[in-house]
């Protein structure tokens, strides 16, 4: 996990891109932690998708960190990496960052690993294409 003080790139290719809102905030007026995870989980999701090249289901998320609040109205990008491959399993690795009107530079948020499957018509593994 990368620390909020270096200054880093983000890794992999960006997959998804949003505007938090405030309907998405917590108790504190931030974005709520749960919204943030289901926004990697989909951009996880279209890499393993890409990588699989069909269905996917996410069987696992580990190693999940928050380095600091997401703020109403950031543009919150979301950067995904492939890190391992099974025979029908995939690990990512997605990256979080933000634009906010309150920071200089675009700022890590968030990072975490999540696990698919690529998956077939009836939901049950199949091979990933060699």
């Amino acid at each position: 996990m990368t620390s909020i003080h270096e200054p880093v790139a983000p890794n992999g290719e960006l997959s998804l891109q949003v505007v938090a809102m405030p309907r998405d905030t917590n108790g504190f007026g931030d974005i709520y932690g749960g919204w943030l995870l289901s926004q990697m989980d989909l951009a996880g999701m279209v890499l393993a998708r890409k990588i699989s090249k069909g269905r996917v289901a996410t069987v696992a998320v580990g190693s999940m960190g928050f380095l600091r609040p997401v703020p109403v109205g950031a543009v919150v990008r979301c950067y995904a990496a492939l890190t391992d491959t099974g025979r029908t399993s995939m690990q990512i690795t997605v990256e979080v960052w933000i634009d906010s009107v309150d920071l200089e530079e675009a700022a890590k948020v968030s990072e975490g690993e999540f696990w698919y499957v690529a998956i077939n018509e009836e939901g049950k593994t199949r091979p990933l294409p060699g």
